[in-house]
């Protein structure tokens, strides 16, 4: 297998059918293999995306946050066992979280997105982004409740990288964004690179790829308040998002790794250590991951050791995985939603069949699914309104037939938004909609997703 043209093909083939826009990079024993760039990283200027353009991280930022931390820790400035009321002792209803638990995501810390009306509420009534040190008075003020107590869980929460980086910032005496470029991008050469927020004070980069929701099936920057409140409320965290770069300064920081110029080989042993919660339970998503400092970690049969991690926001979508024991690197940077959520898995999935030398799966999209000449004969009882389902964000509100097509409303109220979208037929009474991939079953008078039956109501 040409694994340079195959991947190629892939990402082109995912850009034309809706599942794919961005920059990537494979290599493998410190050889780039194959890189390229599909798509525009600004789409009302029609700017094109090119291999040094810079791409917002998201969540795989984090990694560079715990790397910060694991800097501060070899200078004797904390310990991964300090109590997190150390730092913060108005934060004595967390008291007996440590640091270690904020990096692996065990301290029971609610995520910030439990309760994001508290930073909405700033910047709408304030009109002023909220700052990272505000993060303490969002614990102190929120009514999210903790998750558990220290080490009983593993539950994501992005709050605990946020204090990560301002404990960072108290003990060092050095502004956060400047201690990553001072003693991680520069020394790993990563000159591209920087930790900043664009929408609260101006784009920095001449080829920043906007990143880009699309609202009825219109492309719409982000860097739009009025278009994403809770983007631009968030934009003055720091630690678990907020880092830019490109495909190969990410290349740059792999290469370090590995030689462990910038976190020695020992320190990055102790982050690609899985938790263990309390007990002595190890931890491991649905995938078989476990986590560490800022990294998923898994070991795959005939390819040892593997650490990555994903990152999404809004128009945002990245890929980091490193294959230790192999010596093989994958980075995918996208900067707009999917149109066709099969492409898009499609296109993940060949990726990542290519990196471990399988051939990957032809992209599929919905219309290859779609049941051809469907008989539409009890489409209309399908339509009306609906229950929605109980501790539950995404809900089908109502159904209605249009030119001869199903369309569902759909309320989502973790993203805080309303939208129509077509139901496409998979066979009998099953459908499917393009941008995701749940699948709504009918009953008589009911329909079934996510687990859930809900009754029609009229």
């Amino acid at each position: 297998m040409q694994k340079q043209i195959v991947m190629e093909k892939i990402a082109r083939e995912g850009n034309e059918k809706g599942g794919f826009n961005g920059a990537w990079l494979y290599a493998e024993n410190g050889e780039i293999i194959s890189k390229g760039a599909v798509g525009f990283r600004n789409f009302e200027t029609k700017e094109p995306i090119t291999e040094d353009t810079i791409f917002q991280l998201a969540s795989v930022t984090k990694q560079f946050t715990a790397a910060a931390v694991m800097l501060t820790v070899r200078r004797g400035l904390i310990s991964l066992d300090d109590d997190i009321t150390k730092f913060f002792p108005e934060l004595e209803k967390y008291k007996g979280a440590t640091v270690r638990h904020l990096l692996t995501h065990t301290s029971g810390i609610p995520d910030y997105f439990d309760d994001a009306d508290w930073f909405i509420d700033i910047w709408k009534k304030e009109n002023r982004v909220p700052d990272n040190p505000e993060i303490v008075r969002f614990l102190l003020e929120t009514e999210a409740e903790p998750y558990g107590a220290p080490g009983e869980t593993f539950q994501y929460s992005n709050t605990g990288y946020n204090l990560l980086a301002e404990i960072v910032e108290r003990v060092t005496g050095t502004e956060f964004e400047d201690f990553l470029k001072q003693n991680i991008f520069e020394p790993a050469g990563m000159t591209n690179t920087r930790c900043c927020h664009i929408r609260r004070d101006g784009v920095p980069f001449e080829n920043y790829a906007q990143a880009t929701v699309i609202k009825n099936d219109k492309f719409i920057a982000d860097v739009d308040p009025d278009g994403e409140p809770e983007v631009t409320a968030f934009e003055g965290l720091n630690g678990d998002d907020y880092v830019f770069t490109n495909i190969f300064d990410m290349f740059k920081w792999d290469r370090v790794l590995r030689e462990g110029s910038v976190i020695t080989l020992e320190e990055q042993k102790q982050m690609y250590t899985p938790a263990v919660l309390n007990g002595g339970k190890d931890y491991k998503d649905d995938d078989g991951d476990g986590y560490g400092f800022g990294w998923s970690i898994v070991n795959e049969e005939g390819f040892g050791l593997i650490v990555r991690h994903s990152g999404g926001m809004p128009g945002v979508g990245t890929w980091f995985e490193r294959f230790i024991d192999k010596d093989r690197l994958l980075v995918v940077l996208t900067n707009c939603d999917i149109e066709d959520a099969r492409a898009f898995k499609s296109c993940d999935n060949g990726m990542e069949a290519i990196a471990r030398d399988k051939e990957p799966e032809p992209i599929v999209t919905i219309e290859d699914v779609t049941v051809k000449d469907p008989d539409k004969s009890k489409w209309e009882r399908f339509c009306g309104k609906y229950e929605h389902p109980e501790d539950d964000d995404f809900m089908i509100d109502e159904v209605s037939l249009k030119d001869g097509e199903l369309f569902a409303k759909i309320i989502d109220e973790e993203d805080d938004e309303e939208f129509e979208c077509r139901l496409y037929p998979l066979g009998g009474n099953e459908f499917g909609r393009k941008a995701g991939m749940i699948k709504l079953t009918f009953g008589e008078g009911s329909v079934t997703y996510g687990g859930n039956t809900c009754k029609k109501i009229d």
